[in-house]
Parts: C-alpha cells; structure tokens; sequence
C-alpha cells in the first residue's frame, strides 16, 4: 500500500499502472487496438477534451467497465492526471492487461498541441 501511494506521488503509479506523457499517449492511441478514456464529469468532457478520448467519469467508471474491452491496452486521462490515476488503478484492480495514466492530464495535452474536440 505505502508502494502505491508513493509511487502515485511520485510517478511510478500502481503496480500495473505506467505514466505516460501527453505526446505518448497521443502516438499509443492512434492504434485501433488501444482504448482511451477521459474520467473527468460530462460537463467538463463536454467543453473540450482530447482527440478520440471516450467519456467514462470517475464516479461511474466502477459500473461501466464491462464496455471496456480488458485486453486491450486502455489509456486514462482528466484534467491534471490525480483522477486519472485513480481512475487507472481501479482499471488495474479489475484486471485489465495494460493501463496506462496520462500525466499532467487535458492540461498538458492542450500544453502540447494535441488535437482537441467537443
């Protein structure tokens, strides 16, 4: 537990779980195979969010995940990457193979100049 925790604030996230950056994350989902979800609220996924990401919130992800596909890799972003990997660990804990978390979240995809969509 104290290996997880640390590893959140400092980067590593949850044993299953791998950070990724914003411009990683945009090459990973351009693959069919990969899924990508956006855990933030509707409303905030409706006023712009990143390009291709499904909208699966945070307080709802827990009863959704069977309309996630667990072999697939999935990539998890939110705002700023807290929610995110929360949202990645509980993904994790139910077993899906390769979940990966978006650092720095929507910020730093906009900070990037990754495409965008409402």
């Amino acid at each position: 537990m104290l290996k997880e925790i640390l590893g959140a604030l400092f980067g590593s996230g949850s044993a299953g779980v791998k950070n990724v950056s914003a411009k990683e994350a945009a090459q990973f989902v351009k693959d069919k195979n990969a899924q990508f979800i956006d855990v933030r609220s509707a409303g905030e996924y409706q006023s712009g969010h990143a390009k291709k990401a499904a909208n699966f919130p945070l307080d709802t992800l827990a009863r959704d995940l069977d309309r996630l596909d667990k072999s697939k890799p999935t990539y998890v972003i939110c705002q700023s990457g807290m929610r995110s990997l929360r949202g990645a660990s509980i993904l994790d804990e139910a077993g899906f193979k390769e979940v990966y978390n978006v650092t720095g979240g929507t910020v730093a995809w906009k900070m990037a100049g990754l495409e965008t969509e409402r």
